[in-house]
């Protein structure tokens, strides 16, 4: 297998790292528009790096992205950019004959006249629009293979496959106790994607009702996460897992809900309330004249870029899964988790907890996929795929995960 990984920020290094300790590939191109950041990745590796070559690309530039897959023959793109450039990287590989793996979907825009109830645009719509032609090429594009989405997809489809006869609900639940030392407010993911997923309206999917969608921090929940993290209040919040487990495991209700804490959530209405959150450019005074900027790439650059945090941080992330249903006639219920502890990350990988607990799903996914263990064609999801192999190599990766009767 020949990869091409585009983008060489925290996720993007985590994945060469992670990447350069298992032989399942043969190269990989690591790419990103700031050439001295994807040499640096490279660099890093030391004589692990044999296998990687560092190169430049902006990855809005769908020909320049054909080019270099081309170029080095590459079977597959792995997109470890922003949700923004999701796009222009699906269509790349699908025009050079690639297959196709990324960590978050297409973008969604809200209902003009209901946002808070009716979907507008899905994460992920677009996309989908284009499974025919993928199927029918024999091509794989694999969407939303990080942790959350990804790692928590598994989940649900390992917990279809042998922990349940029927399912009532499937609730993915994401919480740690990390903290930042020197911050006052410093996300330890992008903050731009974190804006989007937050501000968004959240989507829920109900079996008699379709997905729908409610007011951002919508019905918050005290949530006892694993590993000494201990309970942390969960909201519902826009995530890619709700668009994309019900259509292979079949369950009553899906929902998303973060561990963000009301210092986080007050601090997010206030971007909205300043109309920092916006995408679109506003005009401002520049020492030549006017300059459009986006509020939020602002933002994003006078924040600390989350990559650099792990020194600072400290503390566990969790990622997982709870799910309610029935199994041999009785209830049951559990929660399917992976923790990793950023003490044992930086120790190991020299990677922040949450861009390493990202970066290792994805390369888990090459490695089954390198290996003929999972195939398909089309635009598919995690559940479509079984979980069992995956669960099993995460172990062997050194990263086990866990399951907590409820």
């Amino acid at each position: 297998m020949r990869v091409l990984l585009v983008g060489a920020g925290g996720v993007g290094t985590a994945v060469t790292r992670i990447a350069a300790r298992r032989p399942f590939f043969e190269a990989m191109v690591v790419a990103d528009h700031d050439p001295a950041r994807a040499e640096s990745a490279v660099a890093a590796l030391g004589e692990a790096g044999a296998r990687f070559r560092a190169e430049r690309v902006d990855a809005r530039d769908e020909a320049a992205v054909v080019a270099l897959l081309e170029r080095h023959s590459c079977d597959v793109l792995l997109n470890a950019t922003d949700p923004r450039f999701v796009m222009p990287l699906f269509r790349a590989a699908r025009a050079a004959g690639a297959d196709y793996v990324d960590m978050a979907m297409s973008l969604s825009r809200p209902h003009a006249e209901r946002p808070y109830e009716e979907c507008g645009v899905r994460l992920g719509d677009e996309q989908f629009a284009h499974a025919e032609e993928w199927e029918k090429a024999g091509a794989l594009a694999l969407v939303g293979m990080g942790v959350e989405p990804g790692l928590s997809d598994v989940f649900a489809r390992h917990a279809a496959d042998e922990l349940f006869d029927t399912i009532e609900e499937i609730g993915v639940r994401d919480g740690a106790n990390l903290t930042v030392d020197g911050y006052d407010f410093a996300p330890s993911f992008s903050i731009w994607t974190t804006i989007e997923e937050c501000l968004n309206p959240p989507v829920v999917y109900e079996a008699d009702r379709g997905w729908f969608t409610t007011e951002p921090f919508s019905e918050p929940e005290v949530f006892d996460f694993p590993e000494g993290i201990g309970p942390v209040e969960c909201v519902n919040v826009e995530h890619e897992e709700v668009l994309l487990v019900p259509r292979w495991v079949p369950a009553r209700r899906v929902t998303f809900k973060y561990g963000l804490g009301r210092e986080f959530i007050e601090t997010l209405r206030t971007l909205h309330l300043l109309g920092l959150d916006r995408t679109d450019p506003v005009t401002v005074p520049g020492p030549v004249g006017p300059v459009a900027v986006s509020p939020r790439d602002v933002v994003a650059a006078c924040l600390p870029d989350p990559a650099t945090l792990g020194e600072r941080m400290h503390g566990k992330t969790c990622a997982g899964t709870w799910v309610r249903g029935v199994k041999d006639g009785a209830p049951r219920e559990v929660y399917l988790y992976h923790v990793v502890d950023n003490q044992w990350s930086m120790k190991e990988y020299g990677c922040q907890a949450v861009v390493w607990q990202t970066a290792v799903n994805p390369v888990v996914a090459l490695e089954l996929l390198a290996t003929g263990v999972w195939s398909g064609a089309g635009v598919l999801g995690p559940e479509a795929f079984p979980a069992r192999p995956f669960l099993d190599l995460l172990t062997a990766y050194g990263s086990p995960w866990g399951l907590r009767e409820q």
